[in-house]
């Protein structure tokens, strides 16, 4: 089975531990990630909110060297990054004006002939019949909160993912896995996104909100799939016990390395020691 794989600029570089974890788990359940030669930005989050143009092209190339490259799939692990890509997609599949504009711009054609999945619809799709001959440890003391915040499964007429307002697409794989899959309010909440420089006091409150409802409904776990969220949850769990007086530690996991711990990789194959909220506790 193989795929084309989109990395992005987040999995290259804040986000490190989601793209070892997805390299690795498709690894264990015979999925061969083929790279995208000469990929570039997609845009996200900003392109869109400048110029709609350009929002679409940046997109759009990377589409038109995927189908140039002979790929009929491209994996684009981050949910922003799965988003524009799916977005983009959909506008020059609809419009042969826009099509015809950005195919200049690029210098490139694209006949609309790639399907791009998100790291759930991969596993979902093409790993899940592999997946249960392939656990080798069970997670069962693990209790997780499946968080898919905003961009997975919005706008839901983009997208075309799951059910926007309550996804079940990650609770069935860490089912899978042994886990628990909890079920709780805040699946589809956001966490502040991208506000993280602009109004930090926002991204904590909003964050704080959803790891106090995953402990609430008695999760030890939150498993995502997107940078941002990562981020915003993992990174800034310690200034939001500050700000509100409180100790918690939450692990914060991509689903992606839950999938390769399951599948028998260690934590640091997994990527699972570059979190800044302890990890080990849980998985000892």
């Amino acid at each position: 089975m193989k795929v084309g794989y989109y990395p992005g600029c987040s999995v290259e570089g804040t986000a490190r531990e989601f793209g070892i974890s997805v390299r690795k788990s498709c690894e264990l359940l015979g999925i061969e990630l083929v790279d995208l030669d000469d990929w570039s930005c997609c845009g996200a989050t900003a392109a869109h909110n400048t110029s709609h143009l350009l929002s679409v092209a940046l997109p759009g190339r990377n589409l038109a060297l995927a189908e140039q490259q002979g790929l009929d799939k491209l994996l684009a692990p981050c949910a922003a990054c799965s988003n524009r890509l799916i977005a983009a997609h959909k506008e020059m599949t609809e419009s042969d004006t826009l099509r015809s504009e950005i195919a200049d711009l690029i210098e490139m054609p694209y006949s609309s002939s790639v399907k791009v999945l998100n790291y759930l619809e991969l596993i979902l799709n093409y790993g899940m019949e592999n997946l249960a001959s392939k656990v080798t440890r069970k997670l069962a003391d693990f209790k997780v909160a499946c968080y898919y915040g905003c961009l997975l499964v919005r706008p839901p007429k983009i997208v075309e993912f799951d059910d926007a307002e309550n996804p079940q697409s990650m609770d069935r794989i860490v089912t899978a896995l042994g886990a628990e899959a909890v079920d709780w309010e805040y699946k589809v909440e956001c966490c502040g996104g991208g506000f993280t420089i602009s109004d930090p006091k926002l991204v904590e409150t909003l964050s704080h909100d959803v790891i106090e409802n995953a402990e609430a409904e008695g999760a030890n776990a939150i498993a995502v799939s997107c940078p941002l969220c990562h981020a915003n949850l993992d990174m800034k769990q310690a200034a939001i016990n500050a700000r509100f007086h409180e100790k918690r530690k939450m692990p914060v996991f991509y689903v992606s390395e839950l999938v390769a711990l399951g599948c028998g990789a260690t934590p640091e194959e997994a990527g699972i020691n570059k979190h800044f909220v302890d990890s080990y506790a849980l998985i000892r």
